[in-house]
Protein backbone atom coordinates (compact mmCIF):
# COMPACT_ATOMS: atom_id res chain seq x y z
CA UNK A 1 0.00 0.00 0.00
CA UNK A 2 1.58 3.12 -1.09
CA UNK A 3 1.70 5.73 2.13
CA UNK A 4 2.60 9.67 2.17
CA UNK A 5 6.37 10.43 3.33
CA UNK A 6 5.80 12.95 6.41
CA UNK A 7 9.66 14.17 6.17
CA UNK A 8 9.09 17.17 3.70
CA UNK A 9 5.89 18.47 5.68
CA UNK A 10 5.75 21.78 7.13
CA UNK A 11 4.39 22.01 10.98
CA UNK A 12 1.12 23.91 9.36
CA UNK A 13 0.53 20.30 7.25
CA UNK A 14 1.78 18.10 9.75
CA UNK A 15 -0.53 20.04 12.34
CA UNK A 16 -3.41 19.00 9.48
CA UNK A 17 -2.46 15.34 9.43
CA UNK A 18 -2.41 15.36 13.44
CA UNK A 19 -6.01 17.30 12.98
CA UNK A 20 -7.36 14.60 10.23
CA UNK A 21 -6.48 11.52 12.62
CA UNK A 22 -7.74 12.77 15.28
CA UNK A 23 -4.17 13.57 17.38
CA UNK A 24 -3.72 16.57 19.22
CA UNK A 25 -2.57 19.89 17.97
CA UNK A 26 1.06 19.52 20.13
CA UNK A 27 1.57 16.38 18.25
CA UNK A 28 2.20 18.00 15.38
CA UNK A 29 5.44 19.38 16.96
CA UNK A 30 6.31 15.98 18.40
CA UNK A 31 6.40 14.96 14.59
CA UNK A 32 8.99 17.19 13.62
CA UNK A 33 11.07 17.16 16.16
CA UNK A 34 11.42 13.07 15.23
CA UNK A 35 11.45 14.09 11.42
CA UNK A 36 14.13 16.30 11.66
CA UNK A 37 15.90 16.74 14.63
CA UNK A 38 16.16 13.17 15.66
CA UNK A 39 17.34 10.07 13.13
CA UNK A 40 14.25 7.97 13.01
CA UNK A 41 13.79 5.82 10.71
CA UNK A 42 9.68 4.35 11.06
CA UNK A 43 6.79 6.29 12.67
CA UNK A 44 7.29 3.21 15.28
CA UNK A 45 9.78 4.88 16.71
CA UNK A 46 8.17 8.12 17.35
CA UNK A 47 7.87 7.03 21.11
CA UNK A 48 5.94 10.21 22.77
CA UNK A 49 2.57 9.31 20.55
CA UNK A 50 0.31 6.75 21.78
CA UNK A 51 0.56 3.23 20.52
CA UNK A 52 -3.25 4.09 18.96
CA UNK A 53 -1.77 7.62 17.27
CA UNK A 54 1.30 5.52 15.90
CA UNK A 55 -1.02 2.72 14.11
CA UNK A 56 -3.18 5.33 13.27
CA UNK A 57 -0.40 7.25 11.45
CA UNK A 58 1.26 4.14 9.74
CA UNK A 59 -1.44 3.36 7.74
CA UNK A 60 -1.07 6.12 5.58
CA UNK A 61 2.33 7.93 6.30
CA UNK A 62 5.81 6.41 6.77
CA UNK A 63 9.07 8.96 7.58
CA UNK A 64 10.08 8.62 3.71
CA UNK A 65 13.81 9.09 3.84
CA UNK A 66 15.77 6.92 1.27
CA UNK A 67 19.61 6.38 1.02
CA UNK A 68 21.45 7.59 -1.76
CA UNK A 69 21.79 4.48 -4.45
CA UNK A 70 25.11 5.43 -5.57
CA UNK A 71 28.08 7.34 -4.59
CA UNK A 72 31.50 8.77 -6.63
CA UNK A 73 34.43 9.45 -4.39
CA UNK A 74 37.25 12.41 -5.65
CA UNK A 75 41.00 12.38 -5.26
CA UNK A 76 39.96 15.82 -3.46
CA UNK A 77 37.67 14.37 -1.04
CA UNK A 78 34.47 15.50 -2.89
CA UNK A 79 31.77 13.14 -3.10
CA UNK A 80 29.24 12.58 -5.61
CA UNK A 81 25.61 11.16 -4.59
CA UNK A 82 22.96 9.43 -7.07
CA UNK A 83 19.43 9.82 -5.31
CA UNK A 84 16.23 8.10 -7.45
CA UNK A 85 12.93 9.78 -7.53
CA UNK A 86 9.30 8.96 -7.09
CA UNK A 87 9.19 8.77 -10.79
CA UNK A 88 12.40 6.89 -11.31
CA UNK A 89 14.52 9.62 -12.59
CA UNK A 90 18.09 10.17 -10.95
CA UNK A 91 18.97 13.37 -9.02
CA UNK A 92 22.62 14.12 -7.59
CA UNK A 93 23.87 15.43 -4.58
CA UNK A 94 27.45 16.96 -4.52
CA UNK A 95 28.91 16.74 -1.31
CA UNK A 96 32.49 19.31 -0.77
CA UNK A 97 34.67 19.44 1.92
CA UNK A 98 37.16 22.85 2.96
CA UNK A 99 38.95 22.77 5.45
CA UNK A 100 36.06 24.08 8.49
CA UNK A 101 33.63 24.03 5.98
CA UNK A 102 31.26 21.21 4.42
CA UNK A 103 28.93 22.36 1.67
CA UNK A 104 26.23 20.11 -0.05
CA UNK A 105 24.99 21.56 -3.54
CA UNK A 106 21.38 20.20 -3.48
CA UNK A 107 19.18 19.45 -6.93
CA UNK A 108 15.62 20.92 -6.96
CA UNK A 109 14.48 18.86 -10.36
CA UNK A 110 15.08 16.32 -12.12
CA UNK A 111 16.76 17.95 -15.21
CA UNK A 112 16.01 21.15 -16.03
CA UNK A 113 14.00 23.59 -18.70
CA UNK A 114 16.46 26.79 -19.27
CA UNK A 115 18.33 25.13 -21.79
CA UNK A 116 22.00 26.69 -20.90
CA UNK A 117 23.85 25.59 -24.01
CA UNK A 118 26.73 24.47 -21.44
CA UNK A 119 25.15 22.99 -19.14
CA UNK A 120 25.41 19.34 -19.45
CA UNK A 121 21.68 19.04 -17.22
CA UNK A 122 19.75 21.19 -19.58
CA UNK A 123 20.96 18.76 -22.39
CA UNK A 124 18.66 15.63 -20.39
CA UNK A 125 15.46 18.09 -20.68
CA UNK A 126 13.34 18.09 -17.93
CA UNK A 127 12.35 14.99 -15.69
CA UNK A 128 9.95 16.92 -13.05
CA UNK A 129 10.30 19.13 -10.40
CA UNK A 130 11.11 17.32 -6.89
CA UNK A 131 9.00 17.55 -3.66
CA UNK A 132 9.88 18.73 -0.57
CA UNK A 133 10.81 15.83 0.49
CA UNK A 134 12.81 14.50 -2.26
CA UNK A 135 14.74 17.94 -1.98
CA UNK A 136 15.13 17.89 2.02
CA UNK A 137 15.81 14.13 1.46
CA UNK A 138 19.49 14.80 -0.42
CA UNK A 139 20.54 16.60 3.12
CA UNK A 140 19.07 14.24 5.89
CA UNK A 141 20.16 11.13 3.86
CA UNK A 142 23.70 12.52 3.50
CA UNK A 143 26.39 10.06 5.51
CA UNK A 144 28.14 13.20 6.48
CA UNK A 145 25.14 15.09 7.52
CA UNK A 146 26.04 16.09 10.76
CA UNK A 147 29.52 17.44 9.48
CA UNK A 148 27.33 20.24 7.33
CA UNK A 149 27.85 23.79 7.64
CA UNK A 150 26.05 25.10 4.35
CA UNK A 151 23.94 24.11 1.66
CA UNK A 152 23.63 25.46 -1.91
CA UNK A 153 20.72 24.91 -3.89
CA UNK A 154 23.03 25.09 -6.78
CA UNK A 155 22.43 21.53 -8.34
CA UNK A 156 20.37 20.10 -11.16
CA UNK A 157 17.50 22.03 -12.11
CA UNK A 158 16.41 25.88 -11.84
CA UNK A 159 14.84 26.63 -7.94
CA UNK A 160 12.90 29.73 -9.04
CA UNK A 161 10.94 27.04 -11.64
CA UNK A 162 10.42 24.57 -8.44
CA UNK A 163 9.67 27.33 -5.81
CA UNK A 164 6.78 26.32 -3.41
CA UNK A 165 8.99 23.45 -2.79
CA UNK A 166 11.93 24.85 -2.26
CA UNK A 167 10.18 27.97 -0.24
CA UNK A 168 8.94 24.94 1.97
CA UNK A 169 12.57 23.09 2.13
CA UNK A 170 14.20 26.64 3.62
CA UNK A 171 11.26 26.86 6.04
CA UNK A 172 11.80 23.39 7.35
CA UNK A 173 15.66 24.16 6.99
CA UNK A 174 15.42 27.09 8.93
CA UNK A 175 12.63 26.97 11.31
CA UNK A 176 13.14 26.27 15.31
CA UNK A 177 11.08 22.97 15.31
CA UNK A 178 13.01 21.54 11.66
CA UNK A 179 16.84 22.23 11.15
CA UNK A 180 17.26 25.23 12.70
CA UNK A 181 19.54 26.24 10.47
CA UNK A 182 20.92 30.03 9.56
CA UNK A 183 19.75 31.29 6.23
CA UNK A 184 22.84 32.98 6.07
CA UNK A 185 24.44 29.35 5.70
CA UNK A 186 22.42 29.21 1.92
CA UNK A 187 22.75 30.07 -1.32
CA UNK A 188 20.22 29.74 -4.02
CA UNK A 189 21.22 30.63 -7.89
CA UNK A 190 18.67 31.17 -10.19
CA UNK A 191 19.34 32.24 -13.95
CA UNK A 192 16.52 34.84 -12.77
CA UNK A 193 13.18 34.29 -13.10
CA UNK A 194 10.68 36.49 -12.12
CA UNK A 195 8.17 37.40 -10.65
CA UNK A 196 9.25 34.14 -8.59
CA UNK A 197 12.44 35.64 -7.78
CA UNK A 198 11.14 38.40 -5.86
CA UNK A 199 8.98 36.26 -4.25
CA UNK A 200 11.92 34.19 -2.70
CA UNK A 201 13.81 37.63 -2.05
CA UNK A 202 10.63 38.79 -0.31
CA UNK A 203 10.08 35.89 2.09
CA UNK A 204 13.56 34.43 2.81
CA UNK A 205 17.01 36.07 4.06
CA UNK A 206 18.91 32.91 2.05
CA UNK A 207 21.61 34.58 -0.53
CA UNK A 208 21.03 35.14 -3.75
CA UNK A 209 23.32 34.30 -6.94
CA UNK A 210 22.21 34.87 -10.76
CA UNK A 211 23.83 32.88 -13.43
CA UNK A 212 25.20 35.63 -15.34
CA UNK A 213 27.26 33.96 -17.30
CA UNK A 214 27.98 36.71 -20.43
CA UNK A 215 27.28 40.29 -19.96
CA UNK A 216 25.74 41.22 -23.49
CA UNK A 217 22.53 40.56 -23.44
CA UNK A 218 22.72 39.14 -27.54
CA UNK A 219 25.34 36.80 -26.55
CA UNK A 220 23.95 35.84 -23.67
CA UNK A 221 20.60 34.65 -25.77
CA UNK A 222 23.14 32.12 -27.12
CA UNK A 223 24.07 30.31 -24.62
CA UNK A 224 20.70 31.44 -22.19
CA UNK A 225 17.75 30.85 -24.30
CA UNK A 226 15.94 32.60 -20.32
CA UNK A 227 17.04 35.73 -21.31
CA UNK A 228 15.35 36.59 -24.31
CA UNK A 229 11.90 36.16 -21.99
CA UNK A 230 13.52 37.11 -18.76
CA UNK A 231 16.42 39.95 -19.79
CA UNK A 232 19.26 39.70 -17.07
CA UNK A 233 19.22 43.54 -16.82
CA UNK A 234 15.60 43.06 -15.49
CA UNK A 235 16.97 40.71 -12.77
CA UNK A 236 19.75 43.23 -11.67
CA UNK A 237 17.09 45.85 -11.49
CA UNK A 238 15.22 43.55 -9.24
CA UNK A 239 18.17 42.93 -7.08
CA UNK A 240 19.21 46.90 -6.76
CA UNK A 241 15.84 46.96 -4.73
CA UNK A 242 17.17 44.38 -2.30
CA UNK A 243 19.38 44.63 0.12
CA UNK A 244 22.68 42.83 0.12
CA UNK A 245 25.01 45.21 2.31
CA UNK A 246 25.07 43.59 5.55
CA UNK A 247 24.54 40.06 6.23
CA UNK A 248 22.76 38.63 3.28
CA UNK A 249 25.10 37.96 -0.07
CA UNK A 250 24.72 38.70 -3.69
CA UNK A 251 26.71 36.84 -5.88
CA UNK A 252 27.28 36.96 -9.98
CA UNK A 253 28.43 33.45 -11.14
CA UNK A 254 30.56 33.64 -14.48
CA UNK A 255 31.23 30.38 -15.89
CA UNK A 256 34.21 30.95 -18.59
CA UNK A 257 34.18 29.08 -21.74
CA UNK A 258 37.03 29.63 -24.13
CA UNK A 259 36.58 32.04 -26.95
CA UNK A 260 32.27 32.89 -25.45
CA UNK A 261 32.67 35.30 -23.30
CA UNK A 262 36.23 35.27 -21.28
CA UNK A 263 37.56 38.41 -23.21
CA UNK A 264 38.68 41.71 -21.72
CA UNK A 265 35.58 43.83 -23.12
CA UNK A 266 33.27 40.72 -21.13
CA UNK A 267 34.88 41.66 -18.21
CA UNK A 268 34.55 45.19 -18.52
CA UNK A 269 30.70 45.32 -19.33
CA UNK A 270 30.21 42.71 -16.46
CA UNK A 271 31.66 45.57 -14.54
CA UNK A 272 29.30 47.89 -15.88
CA UNK A 273 25.93 46.03 -15.43
CA UNK A 274 26.75 45.39 -11.30
CA UNK A 275 27.46 49.01 -10.95
CA UNK A 276 25.54 50.00 -7.97
CA UNK A 277 24.58 46.54 -6.55
CA UNK A 278 27.06 45.03 -3.90
CA UNK A 279 28.21 42.16 -5.63
CA UNK A 280 30.75 39.78 -5.31
CA UNK A 281 31.70 37.47 -8.49
CA UNK A 282 32.29 33.76 -8.77
CA UNK A 283 34.44 33.07 -11.85
CA UNK A 284 34.05 29.13 -12.25
CA UNK A 285 36.28 27.15 -14.60
CA UNK A 286 34.09 25.44 -17.36
CA UNK A 287 34.04 21.58 -16.77
CA UNK A 288 33.67 19.97 -20.28
CA UNK A 289 31.69 16.93 -20.84
CA UNK A 290 31.11 14.54 -23.22
CA UNK A 291 29.46 15.82 -26.63
CA UNK A 292 30.10 19.23 -25.80
CA UNK A 293 31.45 21.90 -28.56
CA UNK A 294 32.76 24.44 -25.48
CA UNK A 295 35.90 24.47 -23.75
CA UNK A 296 37.77 25.71 -20.75
CA UNK A 297 38.96 29.30 -20.81
CA UNK A 298 42.77 29.19 -20.68
CA UNK A 299 44.43 29.86 -17.11
CA UNK A 300 45.60 33.46 -18.03
CA UNK A 301 42.67 34.41 -19.16
CA UNK A 302 40.57 33.79 -16.23
CA UNK A 303 43.41 35.53 -14.64
CA UNK A 304 43.36 38.48 -16.47
CA UNK A 305 39.23 38.68 -16.29
CA UNK A 306 39.63 38.53 -12.71
CA UNK A 307 42.26 40.96 -12.35
CA UNK A 308 40.00 43.66 -14.79
CA UNK A 309 37.04 43.10 -12.07
CA UNK A 310 39.19 43.62 -9.05
CA UNK A 311 41.14 46.58 -10.50
CA UNK A 312 37.55 47.99 -10.52
CA UNK A 313 36.57 47.58 -6.68
CA UNK A 314 34.66 44.07 -7.46
CA UNK A 315 35.61 41.15 -5.32
CA UNK A 316 36.67 38.12 -7.87
CA UNK A 317 36.84 34.37 -6.79
CA UNK A 318 38.40 32.13 -9.27
CA UNK A 319 35.95 28.94 -7.72
CA UNK A 320 38.49 25.63 -7.50
CA UNK A 321 37.28 22.43 -9.56
CA UNK A 322 36.75 20.01 -7.36
CA UNK A 323 35.60 16.76 -8.66
CA UNK A 324 36.26 16.63 -11.89
CA UNK A 325 37.07 13.40 -11.65
CA UNK A 326 33.84 11.93 -10.57
CA UNK A 327 31.68 13.80 -12.95
CA UNK A 328 30.91 16.20 -9.95
CA UNK A 329 29.80 19.89 -12.32
CA UNK A 330 26.28 19.65 -12.37
CA UNK A 331 23.99 17.08 -14.49
CA UNK A 332 27.22 14.99 -15.66
CA UNK A 333 26.78 11.81 -12.81
CA UNK A 334 23.02 11.70 -13.60
CA UNK A 335 23.32 11.72 -17.30
CA UNK A 336 25.87 8.58 -17.19
CA UNK A 337 23.40 6.42 -14.86
CA UNK A 338 20.88 7.70 -17.36
CA UNK A 339 22.70 6.10 -19.83
CA UNK A 340 23.68 2.92 -17.86
CA UNK A 341 22.19 0.77 -15.10
CA UNK A 342 22.72 2.20 -12.02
Amino acid sequence: MNTTPLFGMTLAELQQVAAENGLPKFAAKQIADWLYKKKVESIDQMTNLSKKARETLTEKYCVGLAAPVKETVSVDGTKKYLFSTANSKSVEAAYIPDRDRATLCVSCQAGCKMGCKFCNTGLQGFGGNLTTNEILNQIKSLPEFDTLTNIVFMGMGEPIDNLQNILKAIEILTADHGFAMSPHRMTLSTVGILPGLEEFLKKTDVHLAISVHNPFPNERAQIMPIENAQPLMKTLQLVKRYDFSHQRRFSAEYTMVKGVNDSPRHARQLVNILRGIPARVNIIRYHAHPGSDFEPSPEIRVREFQEILTSAGIIATVRASRGEDIYAACGLLSTKAAKSDI
